[in-house]
């Protein structure tokens, strides 16, 4: 049974809440963070770059987030910054908003009990991979039962780097509730070092490094271990968060396509012109500089001669709009 934050991140209704770029933990070969994420205190809610509060909310509006991951950099660094939003989501959604948070440090007791009543819900934590096997007796182990004790649900969220039957026991032990590995993977922000340290791709995959899944051979029988795959992530998570958007904020003639993306017709006749063809106005949306319509209508439209040229549109439903691909009618 996955996670209630698990869960909802596989309905594509967590909304990914990066809070600071900065991490002490400086020498991880195998951090993904691309260059325009490293060190930097700027606030992304999903892709949005946050300028206010507003902007948290309004992106959390637009997917109907069931619930909020709080990422970074290391948001135990900004402390402030942290629990201001999850005040801020708690008293926009409510309790129900789900929230989780990832970190590397473990950041004590006082953290813990801050976050909890800014109203964080569960808590992953990543030890330094030099340390794995040899996490009993110290901080880490300790710091699973003190976030327990202040109300937080105490997990660890690992790469699937190699097996470590260590989180098997603290998960028999009652400290943590559950592991999730996350396939390991390579990103623009850590290509060159990971082959520096002997990874490669696996064949046929944009991302999965070759051997990760023999995690799953030491890891992967225990009913509270959850192995993430790139595909999932791509397919399940990022896809499907994608399409909650689109469905809230397409308009009555875009269509929503499997993928999460928008498509459209682009036209420059004028409004009169359509008019004058009988197009119901609720089949488009006139421009500053050009017409939106339903993308099937332009199509036959300019088979019919009624329009000379137009253009097929598709666009992600973000906030930015980014477009995947124009092909031109005519």
């Amino acid at each position: 049974m996955l996670s209630k934050g698990c869960e909802q991140c596989a309905k594509g209704g967590k909304m990914v809440l990066f809070v600071y770029g900065y991490c002490d933990q400086r020498d991880c070969f195998y951090c993904p963070l691309g260059e325009n994420r490293k060190n930097v205190t700027q606030t992304y809610a999903n892709e949005r770059p946050v300028e206010s509060d507003e902007d948290v909310i309004t992106e959390a509006k637009r997917m109907s987030a069931l619930g909020t991951s709080i990422t970074g950099g290391e948001p135990q660094e900004a402390m402030e910054k942290t629990c201001r939003y999850l005040r801020l989501l708690k008293d926009e959604f409510g309790e129900d908003h789900h929230t989780h948070l990832y970190t590397g440090i473990t950041g004590g007791r006082e953290n813990m009990r801050r976050l909890s009543e800014a109203g964080l819900d569960e808590i992953r934590f990543h030890p330094p991979y030099e340390q794995w096997g040899d996490l009993h007796g110290t901080e880490w182990e300790e710091i699973l039962y003190v976030a327990r004790e202040e109300g937080l649900t105490p997990a660890f969220e690992i790469p699937g780097i190699r097996g470590e039957t260590e989180f098997l026991d603290f998960l028999d032990e009652g400290a943590a509730d559950f592991c999730n590995v996350n396939e390991f993977e390579m990103s623009d922000g850590n290509y060159e070092r990971m082959q520096q340290e002997g990874f490669e791709l696996r064949e046929g995959h944009m991302s999965a490094v070759e051997g990760s899944h023999g995690v799953l051979e030491e890891m992967g029988d225990h009913p509270k271990v959850y192995f993430c795959t790139s595909v999932f992530k791509d397919a399940a998570q990022h896809r499907s968060r994608l399409k909650r958007m689109a469905e809230n904020i397409g308009r009555e003639f875009d269509e929503v396509t499997d993928d999460g993306t928008l498509v459209y017709g682009k036209t420059w006749l004028t409004e009169p012109e359509l008019a004058a063809l009988g197009v119901p106005e609720e089949f488009y949306v006139v421009k500053e500089s050009h017409v939106e319509l339903a993308w099937w209508l332009l199509e036959e439209m300019v088979q019919d001669g009624d329009a000379e040229k137009g253009e097929i549109v598709e666009q992600y439903p973000t906030y930015d709009g980014t477009v995947v691909e124009r092909t031109p009618l005519a």
